[in-house]
């Protein structure tokens, strides 16, 4: 039971970061029904400019998860003027978009090698706490506790932005119907561009709270395999759903961390996307997809 009991915190913590990250790419699918297949590249990016600020320019840990959340999202705000504005302007299908952003996501990698090279690299020690907490048998580090809390905050902060401001409402009007919410007077143009900037900004934070977690190593690549974690978790969620992506996210994490612990971490990936094939298989829409419209 102890072994359970710490297994399911170090899973929470890795599962929430998955959540996070599943976040932006669900609010640009919630707005424009597509899938940005460069936002695992701006969670790269997030995280190499955190790097820079830590062990460049010598900044503290707030700061340059500051710095790696404006940096990334004013990348998406650019993304979506170059890549995908002239393609909806011209009204170009989903398939046009999707291809466009795989493209855009080679780009973004191969100029992140030319910056900061092919090597992974590490975060500065004393950028990452290394204090620990015992309670009973469950030990917690200080690191996994400001995560969670930092990605509690986020998730708190998004909800009350979407369901409690103008901007939450414009941004879910433009996701319900966006020729309506036009004819309304809704700026589509300026709701699609901060969806970008929200969405790529959480995106950043994740590639630093994964650096962080992992040794604080990053590199031009890691968004890979977290690219398919957080797609992974916004299908079993529920595509659209912000709720349905934070509780992909979390069994995701839960789910691989258990995995690891009482089968083999070989199996972690395959046993991971075979369970979500099952769910699949069972409740196509994911677990809070049924009859829901379109949902920032």
């Amino acid at each position: 039971m102890a072994v359970f009991l710490q297994q399911l915190v170090n899973g929470v913590s890795l599962g929430s970061v998955y959540a996070l990250f599943a976040l932006g790419f669900t609010l640009v699918f919630g707005v424009l029904e597509i899938i940005n297949l460069a936002h695992p590249a701006v969670l790269a990016i997030g995280a190499l400019l955190a790097y820079s600020l830590l062990a460049g320019a010598k900044t503290g840990l707030a700061v340059a998860l500051a710095g790696a959340c404006a940096g990334a999202g004013l990348l998406g705000v650019l993304i979506d003027r170059v890549a995908f504005r002239p393609l909806r302007l011209r009204g170009a299908s989903r398939l046009s978009s999707l291809i466009t952003s795989i493209g855009v996501a080679l780009i973004l990698v191969n100029l992140a090698q030319i910056v900061w090279g092919t090597e992974p690299l590490s975060y500065p020690p004393a950028a990452v706490p290394l204090r620990f907490f015992t309670a009973g048998t469950v030990t917690v580090s200080l690191l996994q506790l400001l995560v969670l809390a930092l990605v509690v905050a986020l998730m708190i902060g998004l909800r009350a932005l979407l369901l409690r401001t103008r901007l939450g409402l414009a941004i879910r009007a433009v996701a319900e119907n966006p020729q309506t919410a036009s004819l309304l007077g809704m700026p589509f143009d300026r709701v699609v561009a901060f969806t970008f900037f929200l969405s790529s900004a959480l995106g950043g934070v994740a590639g630093v709270l994964v650096g962080m977690l992992f040794q604080g190593s990053v590199s031009p690549f890691m968004g890979t395999t977290y690219g398919l974690k957080g797609l992974a978790a916004i299908i079993l969620g529920g595509m659209g759903d912000v709720t349905g992506a934070v509780l992909g996210g979390l069994a995701m994490g839960v789910g691989e961390v258990m995995i690891v612990q009482y089968l083999n971490s070989s199996y972690r990936d395959a046993v991971a996307f075979g369970l979500l094939f099952m769910v699949l298989v069972l409740r196509p829409t994911g677990l809070l997809g049924q009859q829901r419209g379109r949902e920032a």
